[in-house]
């Protein structure tokens, strides 16, 4: 069986110690390609840099690297830098989860939905919280999806939003399918005031969960279940169409 060919990304920086282990983990079944950015664009969602120019250099470990969004990483090098399209993009390990409406502002969620945009099956992996030390064990897990895909590919382009519990690979309890739950209203903004007498703001944390319960991607990860959400592009609230239709002819 032919090795495949991978294209890494992240949202935390081409020197991040996820992206770091992610690659040395799969480089072991697979060909990869890193391009991330030059520095931690973590919220960033699926921006994309049009006022500028963006330039491309390579690291010493061979780790290319954008003065970009996750987004223009993936961009990039699935429409000029690549000679070959990847077989798959896997974006992370985040430092931090992407749970919920997390999704929405993720950069790690938006590299890997770049290359699902352009018709290649994408993973987006995320540790359970900051500053997390298992990121072996999320290496693993992405390991085995990607063996797993292997076998056994995909019937459409797929995208995956997966979360993997900070805590040894040999305690993780299993994988579940799940969907994204929803957050409170997230914390005040933060109010500061600068040497200059000038106020500036820290946006405030991530609220809890407020659907949190059995089925969903902040359940799974609670009981120490990596947790896998397919999750689409299209925004389009179909069943709100008719209601809508009859709204406007009232």
């Amino acid at each position: 069986m032919s090795r495949m060919k991978i294209l890494l990304s992240n949202d935390d920086g081409y020197f991040a110690p996820g992206l770091n282990i992610l690659a040395e983990h799969i480089s072991k079944f697979a060909d990869i390609t890193v391009v991330a950015p030059e520095r931690n664009r973590s919220g960033a969602s699926n921006s994309l840099t049009l006022d500028r120019p963006l330039s491309v250099k390579k690291a010493a470990n061979g780790f290319f690297y954008v003065n970009g969004t996750p987004t223009d990483c993936v961009h990039i090098a699935l429409t000029g830098l690549m000679d070959t399209l990847p077989d798959m993009v896997i974006s992370g390990i985040n430092d931090g989860a992407n749970m919920g409406d997390d999704t929405i502002y993720s950069g790690t969620v938006a590299a890997a939905m770049e290359g699902y945009l352009l018709g290649i099956p994408s993973i987006a992996v995320s540790m359970s919280q900051h500053n997390s030390t298992h990121f072996e064990t999320a290496a693993r897990v992405a390991v085995e999806l990607l063996l797993h895909y292997q076998k056994t590919n995909f019937l459409s382009p797929t995208l995956l939003n997966v979360n993997v519990p900070d805590i040894p690979y040999e305690q993780l309890q299993g994988r579940e399918i799940t969907r994204l739950g929803k957050r409170h209203k997230a914390e005040p903004v933060v109010q500061l005031k600068t040497p200059r007498n000038e106020t500036v703001y820290w946006v405030g944390a991530a609220g809890q969960p407020n659907d949190g319960g059995a089925g969903t991607d902040f359940y799974a990860v609670a009981n120490n279940k990596v947790s896998i959400s397919p999750i689409q592009v299209d925004l389009t609230n179909h069943t709100q169409m008719n209601e809508i239709k009859d709204w406007l002819k009232s």
